[in-house]
C-alpha cells in the first residue's frame, strides 16, 4: 500500500507586518522528496509518528513536502502553490492513505483557510482515500476542514510537548480504517470565544481542565476528542475556540447515526464547559514598570520574564524594545536576552569582531501599523562577546531532533545583560537558544524571553519565578488595540455575551 505523508505549517497572525514569502518558509526548513523523509523521520513531530507507523505496516512511503514557517503575516500565494501543488500531484498519482501534519490556522493570500482548501482539493482528488490530519492546539477549525478529511486530531499540550503522540494515535485511526477494523465518524462544533493565547496553557485553568475532559471521553471509547483554543490573531472568520469529536460506528454496530450522535454530545459537554469558562481565557494586564519592579525584588533565580507581546512565536516581529529598555533602565544585572531580530545590527558586530566594544541602534526596524506603532531602535553600548552560524539540534520536549537555524547569530554582552541577536526569527523554547552561543541560562539571574507559553517546553524546569511583561507588540494581549474586521460577530470578549 502506499502513503503520502506530508507537512505544511503556519500559523498566520494576520496583524503582523512580517511578509511571509516561500524563502521564509525555506529559512525555517522547507523539504521535498527523499529529503522530507530524512529531515523529519527520526524527530518527534507528527510527522515522525507517521513515518513510522508506516513502515511498521510495510507500506510504500511518499513524501512530497514537508514545510514550516515561524508565524508572521500571510502565506504568499506562491508559496500556498508551492506546498498545496506538491501534496495534490503526490496523491494524484495513486495512494491508499494521506497522513497530513497541518497546523490549522493558516491565511493565504489565495486563501483565508489554508487547510480546509488543501482537503477540499485532496478530496476531489481522492474521493475514497482515507485522510488523517493533526493540527495544532491554536487551530481555527473549520467545515471545509472536517468535511474533507477522515479523522482529525489536535494537540492536548501548550508547549506542544505531545506532537509525536497525537500522531500517533490518529495515525493508528487511520491503518485500523485501513484494515476495516474502524470507521471513523466525526462530529465538530464552535463558539464564539476569542480566547487568548495566554491564557491556554495546558497547566493552567481553565484549559487544564478541557483538555482533561477531552481525554476522559477518549478513554470512554471514543477514538479522538480535541479542544482547540484557536489562534485568535488571525482576522478570519472561524477563528475562535472549538472542538471535535471522532467516533467508531463499528463500536455503535455500525450506526454511523447513533456514532455521530455520541461524538456530538461529547463536543457539547466540551464546549459548553469552555463558554461557561469565558472569562477566563481573559489576561489581566499589569503596568511593565511594576512588573521589573517586582522582578528586582525577588531572590530565587533565575527569573523568567516574558515579552509576550513580542513573541515571535505568535507572529511578532522580534525586534520590540519595549521590555528590554525597561529592564535595562530598572538596572537588573546578570541578565539573558533571547532573542532580538535585527540582521543589520549581527552584520554591524561581525564586522567589528569578538571582543570589540562597539554601540549599536538595536531592534525597533520594524514598523507596525495594524497597532499604529512606528519601529523604535534603542542604542545599547557592548562588548561583542560571541558570533556563530546560529544554527543548533533542539534536545528540549518540543521539537525534538529539529535543527533550528537563526541565522547568523551574535551576543552583546552591555556589562549587566547579555542580548541574542539573531538573522532569523526564532522563539526561545529550548535551552539551546543560549547555549549554542556559550550562555549558560541556570546562571543568570534574569531570562527575558520573547515567548507567551512555549519558553515552559525548555525553561520552566529552570525557573524560580515567571512574571509577564505587558510591552508592545503585534502579539499583545489587548484586544483594544487590534483592529478586527474579519472575524465573526458577536464574539466574547470584542462583544458582550
Amino acid at each position: 500500500m502506499r502513503a503520502v505523508i506530508a507537512m505544511m505549517k503556519h500559523e498566520t497572525n494576520t496583524f503582523s507586518p512580517i511578509p511571509t514569502p516561500w524563502a521564509r518558509f525555506q529559512e525555517w526548513g522547507a523539504f521535498f522528496g527523499a529529503d522530507a523523509l530524512r529531515a523529519y523521520e527520526s524527530t518527534a513531530m507528527p510527522m515522525g509518528a507517521y513515518i513510522r507507523l508506516a513502515r511498521e505496516a510495510g507500506m510504500e512511503i511518499v513524501t512530497p513536502v514537508a514545510a514550516e514557517a515561524m508565524p508572521s503575516g500571510p502565506v504568499s500565494a506562491e508559496a500556498y502553490g508551492i506546498m498545496a501543488g506538491a501534496i495534490c500531484e503526490a496523491v494524484a498519482a495513486g495512494c491508499d492513505a494521506v497522513l497530513l501534519d497541518l497546523h490549522g490556522a493558516m491565511v493565504s493570500e489565495a486563501t483565508p483557510d489554508g487547510e480546509g482548501t488543501l482537503l477540499e482539493r485532496l478530496r476531489a482528488i481522492a474521493p475514497e482515500v482515507p485522510i488523517c490530519v493533526t493540527c495544532d492546539l491554536h487551530a481555527n477549525l473549520t467545515e471545509a476542514m472536517v468535511r474533507n478529511c477522515t479523522a482529525l486530531i489536535g494537540y492536548k499540550t501548550y508547549p506542544h510537548v505531545d506532537m509525536y503522540a497525537v500522531g500517533e494515535q490518529i495515525g493508528r485511526v487511520l491503518l485500523r480504517t485501513l484494515r476495516g477494523e474502524a470507521r471513523p465518524v466525526m462530529a465538530w462544533g464552535n463558539r464564539p470565544l476569542l480566547a487568548q493565547t495566554l491564557r491556554m496553557g495546558h497547566a493552567d485553568e481553565p484549559m487544564r481542565t478541557l483538555l482533561a475532559m477531552a481525554r476522559e471521553e477518549e478513554r470512554r471509547g471514543l477514538l479522538a476528542a480535541t479542544v482547540f483554543g484557536g489562534f485568535p490573531l488571525a482576522d478570519f472568520r472561524d477563528a475562535g475556540l472549538s472542538a471535535i469529536v471522532v467516533a467508531d460506528a463499528l463500536a455503535h454496530g455500525g450506526d454511523d447515526d447513533a456514532a455521530r450522535t455520541a461524538a456530538q454530545a461529547a463536543v457539547e459537554r466540551l464546549l459548553e464547559a469552555a463558554w461557561e469558562r469565558r472569562a477566563d481565557f481573559l489576561h489581566r494586564h499589569e503596568p511593565l514598570h511594576a512588573v521589573v519592579a517586582r522582578a528586582k525584588r525577588l531572590g530565587d533565580y533565575p527569573v523568567l520574564l516574558l515579552d509576550h507581546a513580542d513573541n515571535v512565536g505568535s507572529g511578532g516581529t522580534e525586534d520590540v524594545m519595549t521590555v528590554i529598555a525597561e529592564v535595562l533602565q530598572q538596572g537588573l544585572e546578570d541578565v539573558a536576552v533571547a532573542a532580538v531580530w535585527d540582521p543589520a545590527a549581527v552584520q554591524e558586530l561581525m564586522r567589528a569582531g569578538v571582543g570589540a566594544e562597539v554601540t549599536v541602534n538595536l531592534g525597533g526596524k520594524t514598523d507596525m501599523p495594524s497597532i499604529g506603532r512606528r519601529g523604535e531602535s534603542l542604542p545599547v553600548t557592548g562588548r561583542v562577546r560571541t558570533i556563530t552560524d546560529g544554527a543548533f539540534v533542539v534536545r528540549g520536549p518540543m521539537y525534538t531532533g529539529v535543527t533550528v537555524q537563526m541565522g547568523p547569530t551574535a551576543v552583546l554582552d552591555t556589562g549587566k545583560a547579555r542580548i541574542v541577536i539573531v538573522s532569523r526569527h526564532h522563539e526561545p523554547w529550548d535551552l539551546g537558544v543560549f547555549t549554542s552561543v556559550g550562555i549558560d541560562p541556570t546562571r543568570m539571574k534574569y531570562l527575558v524571553l520573547k515567548s507567551r507559553i512555549h519558553y515552559r517546553a525548555g525553561f520552566e524546569p529552570i525557573g524560580k519565578h515567571t512574571l509577564n511583561c505587558d510591552g508592545t507588540g503585534v502579539t499583545t494581549s489587548d484586544n483594544a488595540l487590534l483592529k478586527f474586521e474579519h472575524v465573526r460577530r458577536p464574539i466574547f470578549p470584542l462583544d458582550s455575551m
